[in-house]
């Protein structure tokens, strides 16, 4: 696995180390030990699979509070989505800041998101199918969410007018001091 920093601290996207030949190719895309080394938590505890009908579907954005809070490594299955995350630790030098990647079935690539981070994602395929693995399990008491279009965050969305269900499109403006 080839992990890439971005911008953020802490979040990762992770390209394939494929190992090709005349069948196809072979890689590794999950180490607890390459986690480990990167200082980044090795334990994942549940898995989630999410399926999307449209292009254009929005899922976000959210986060789990401490002392639940949970690191999340995202890939795409099926079709392609515009990833994002937004950095909510309130101490870091990236407060409030995000990024996205384009994660792919033909690209195969991995977004890291730490845990204090809001995610994410529009579809930009119809039947889109993404799959979660989770450093800790969901408890609904500790679930929370961003906006995913508050004007605090300034997120480009690549297509407009999503497709978005009224949990996420409720979602109050981003204040500090309840993250």
């Amino acid at each position: 696995m080839i992990f890439i920093e971005t911008k953020l601290a802490g979040a990762f996207v992770i390209e394939l180390e494929r190992f090709e030949d005349e069948r196809g190719f072979f890689a590794t895309s999950w180490s607890a030990n390459d986690f480990s080394e990167r200082g980044l938590d090795p334990v994942l505890v549940q898995c989630n699979v999410s399926f999307n009908h449209k292009r254009g579907t929005l899922r976000g954005m959210h986060y789990q509070q401490s002392p639940h809070g949970q690191a999340k490594l995202v890939r795409c299955t099926n079709g392609a989505i515009y990833d994002v995350v937004i950095d909510l630790r309130k101490d870091s030098p990236t407060f409030k800041q995000w990024v996205s990647v384009e994660l792919t079935a033909d690209n195969r690539l991995m977004l890291y998101v730490p845990v204090d981070f809001a995610h994410g994602f529009q579809t930009l395929a119809d039947k889109t199918e993404v799959f979660y693995q989770m450093s800790g399990v969901y408890k609904p008491e500790y679930g929370r969410g961003v906006r995913w279009n508050d004007s605090v965050f300034g997120i480009t969305w690549p297509i407009d007018h999503p497709i978005i269900n009224e949990r996420d499109r409720a979602y109050c403006d981003f204040e500090a001091d309840a993250a």
